[in-house]
């Protein structure tokens, strides 16, 4: 499965095309790049790639999508690209400035919890529902300050993909 991985203002389709103990096969974009990959500590790699051998950190920030990648050299922001967010983004049409007035999920599943009640203040980067689909949960916040409106759903529904779940202004 390829991934769009952000690095910085550049972003590069990546796949894994094949790997054998600690040696890996990627295509970024459409080149092929051979590494041998080890994981030396909880999030610490040692990776020889064109005879070049790195050390890399990774560090998670707020979601399992963002990262900071710290080399000897330098720190990257780093963004994984899959089809939710790719959804997302398109959900807001490129206009991320007045964010969206309905929350609902891009695949159905079932409403694990519900993080807010009708009127409360909720700001930006807020979690207003869970939801699993696929045995993952995905928590879906608002884009910018906004007032809940109305709950469409509780928990415990299995709802349909693009169902309103809450509705915000």
């Amino acid at each position: 499965m390829a991934l769009e991985i952000k690095i910085e203002e550049r972003t590069a389709k990546v796949e894994l095309l094949n790997r054998v103990g600690s040696k890996a096969l990627f295509a970024v974009d459409d080149q092929k790049i051979e590494v041998d990959i080890v994981q030396v500590e909880e999030g610490v790699y040692s990776i020889i790639a064109d005879g070049i051998s790195y050390n890399v950190e990774l560090v998670q920030n707020e979601s399992n999508k963002h990262y900071l990648v710290n080399t000897f050299i330098k720190t990257f922001e780093v963004d994984v690209i899959d089809a939710e967010a790719k959804y997302q983004k398109s959900r807001l049409g490129g206009d991320e400035s007045e964010g969206d007035s309905v929350i609902s999920s891009p695949m159905p599943g079932k409403v694990v919890k519900i993080l807010c009640k009708i009127g409360d203040e909720v700001k930006e980067g807020q979690t207003l529902v869970v939801v699993e689909a696929m045995k993952m949960q995905s928590e879906y916040k608002v884009k910018i300050d906004r007032v809940v409106k109305e709950i469409c759903v509780k928990e415990g529904d299995t709802v349909n993909a693009h169902q309103p779940l809450i509705i915000v202004e």
